[in-house]
């Protein structure tokens, strides 16, 4: 039988009560500055840790707290087993927790750091937050003396039923995860799927992949689709790129002039606009003789995908002022067509003459 509750397991009850608490506050205390000094440093880990250090140490300290103050009073062998047992699942559920956190944290931190790796697929964070928290769901029935033999073994056996059920959901599961190891897409990627779908990689999850058009609308599309089609990426292997302006003049025109004249306007684009490439050196190239102009291609240089509208635009611009004020002519197709009255208009059979755009 136990004794009677005296003023000393009280004062001593509150003493450990007090001390948790106080020890609680001062590494709070303690961890809040030492998460200034870390967002100070360079490397993004140390923020995680101790983040996840300032949930776990105050916790434990007031776990503690409780667990001297349920040893100084006088309780039962039962019921100050079921309180150790209390506290225990209580510390390895913060524990783990906070080690999903710290886990999932670290794996975000160095996808992004590393270029073989996507710099913010959540499919790799998911993964292993799942995984540290089944790890903590087992220690927890350990601790409870639940036998976690069977449990296992029920699961390998409803797995297959479950992996029969979820065909889809698991196909798309290890599409993601193929895509992501073959470095083939990453998030900030721009990608063309033979489908017609084009834009920037936002994310690549469990299930699907965003990709965020250029007039900002989401495209949601199945890992398994992904992988299946054809695609284009044009950040890799390279982020820049080349892009071809096709433009014509008369047969008229001195083309050793037009060829200096457009080299000139587009090192000026390269060296002006945002998002050129200023080491890239422009070329021209000849290529047909069209019906009524000899046609060229100009070859530019762009930093990424989307910035070749806005390179394309100055240029054009820049080009077709350069040329009115140099006499170079931009020939039009011009037709012939002759009315008879009565009949419906025909064409003339003579072939096609060039002209000048007006000024």
């Amino acid at each position: 039988m136990n004794r009677a509750v005296t003023w000393d397991d009280l004062v001593l009850t509150g003493i450990s009560l007090a001390a948790g608490l106080a020890l609680a506050f001062l590494s709070r205390t303690l961890l809040r500055w030492l998460a200034t000094y870390a967002k100070r440093t360079r490397w993004k880990g140390d923020d995680i840790l101790v983040d996840a250090l300032r949930t776990v140490v105050p916790w434990a300290a007031i776990a503690a707290g409780i667990a001297g103050a349920a040893a100084a009073l006088p309780l039962t062998r039962t019921l100050q087993h079921h309180v150790n047992q209390i506290l225990t699942v209580w510390l390895i559920a913060v524990v783990t927790l906070s080690a999903a956190r710290v886990v999932a944290g670290l794996v975000r931190t160095v996808t992004q750091s590393r270029s073989g790796v996507a710099g913010s697929a959540t499919i790799f964070v998911n993964i292993t937050r799942f995984l540290v928290l089944a790890i903590g769901f087992l220690v927890v029935l350990q601790t409870l003396g639940i036998s976690v033999a069977p449990l296992l073994t029920a699961l390998g056996v409803g797995g297959l039923a479950v992996a029969l059920a979820l065909q889809d959901t698991l196909a798309n599961l290890f599409a993601g995860i193929h895509i992501l190891a073959s470095r083939t897409v990453q998030p900030g990627d721009y990608i063309r799927l033979s489908t017609g779908e084009e834009g920037y990689v936002e994310d690549i999850n469990w299930r699907q992949t965003a990709v965020r058009q250029l007039s900002n609308n989401l495209i949601v599309i199945p890992n398994g689709q992904l992988a299946k089609t054809n695609m284009t990426n044009y950040t890799r292997p390279e982020q820049h790129l080349t892009v071809l302006v096709q433009a014509g003049v008369g047969y008229d025109s001195d083309l050793e002039h037009v060829e200096r004249v457009t080299v000139q306007v587009a090192s000026e684009v390269m060296r002006e606009i945002t998002g050129a490439l200023p080491e890239h050196e422009p070329a021209i190239r000849f290529h047909t003789f069209g019906d009524f102009r000899i046609d060229f291609t100009v070859i530019l240089g762009v930093g990424e995908f989307s910035d070749q509208y806005r390179i394309k635009h100055e240029f054009i611009k820049r080009l077709h002022k350069r040329y009115r004020e140099e006499g170079i002519s931009i020939p039009a197709p011009v037709r012939t067509v002759q009315y008879q009255q009565g009949a419906a208009a025909v064409p003339h059979p003579r072939r096609p003459e060039g002209r000048e755009l007006p000024a």
